[in-house]
């Protein structure tokens, strides 16, 4: 067993734990009723809990396809935690509902299973669950941030690896007679506007209502036009060249005119050179640009 591992069997132990704790403080569904018996129904419950944590654990690796990683990146971990809540807080407030009904109705007749008792353990599960993620996030903050400094400096290594020039042939090597012209690219709107540039001159691209906004060099001067054109039609029309990705819903950005890639609370931010803009990088954009840079 490796050290994430221990780790997340730890994380949910302790969050079960919790969950019981408050239950045992508040005596919930009828709880206070009862005497021992309470003891027996709070160990079940854990139990249970437990046991949902695992369920969830299955369906993220094996239906989502979501292993627990930490080499991932701190947005792929917080996205993940996400979908183990979402997934596990109704699924505990089930397993409740259905442990209230078969072992715990002859004590209390309201525990008999219904819309208003799964809605209402749910209420209760999902306050808790909202705690005790609040309690984690504060307990890793210091090493999630540590995390994200460090895939944001190897990206940046990365980066510059790929924008490097091509190294220059040997001496015994002749050269080409004649050097390839830039690959030119023409971008044009639905009303007969267009841009003609070389690839290697595009800064970035940004969605600006009904059109785009073309930001690009041109003489060595950063310059700015406007297409009447979709975000997603632009997008198609780049997806032959991997340095233009996607990195926002509004953005598409040209990896080899990124300066540096900043990242600042869980936030990410592509300095852009020449104009020295920076542009968002949302969540869901994240791996997409990552994978760009490190192919």
């Amino acid at each position: 067993m490796n050290k994430d591992h221990k780790e997340t069997i730890s994380i949910r132990f302790f969050s079960t734990a919790f969950m019981i704790l408050a239950i045992a403080i508040f005596k919930p569904f009828g709880l206070d009723v009862g005497q021992w018996q309470s003891y027996l129904h709070l160990l079940s419950l854990f139990v249970l809990g437990l046991f949902s944590c695992f369920i969830t654990e299955v369906i993220l690796r094996y239906i989502v396809h979501m292993p627990r990683s930490y080499k991932r990146g701190i947005n792929y971990i917080i996205s993940r935690n996400l979908r183990f809540q979402f997934i596990n807080t109704p699924l505990v407030a089930l397993f409740i509902c259905l442990y209230r009904h078969f072992m715990m109705s002859e004590i209390v007749e309201s525990n008999r299973l219904s819309l208003s008792n799964f809605l209402e353990t749910l209420a209760i599960i999902a306050f808790l669950s909202f705690a005790i993620g609040l309690y984690w996030r504060f307990k890793f903050r210091s090493k999630y941030l540590t995390m994200e400094l460090e895939e944001t400096r190897l990206l940046n290594e990365e980066l510059k690896k790929m924008q490097e020039p091509e190294q220059p042939l040997p001496i015994d090597v002749e050269e080409p007679s004649e050097k390839p012209r830039p690959q030119e690219l023409t971008l044009t709107g639905t009303t007969n506007e267009s841009v003609t540039l070389p690839i290697s001159d595009l800064l970035f691209i940004e969605a600006v209502g009904n059109y785009v906004k073309v930001c690009h060099l041109r003489d060595g001067q950063v310059r700015t036009d406007m297409l009447r054109v979709t975000m997603k039609q632009m997008e198609e029309t780049l997806q032959g060249y991997p340095m233009v990705v996607r990195c926002h819903r509004a953005f598409l950005v040209n990896l080899g005119q990124v300066e540096q890639i900043n990242s600042h609370s869980g936030s990410t931010q592509l300095l852009i050179k020449h104009c020295h803009e920076s542009l968002p990088v949302s969540r869901s954009n994240m791996a997409q640009v990552r994978a760009a840079i490190q192919r």
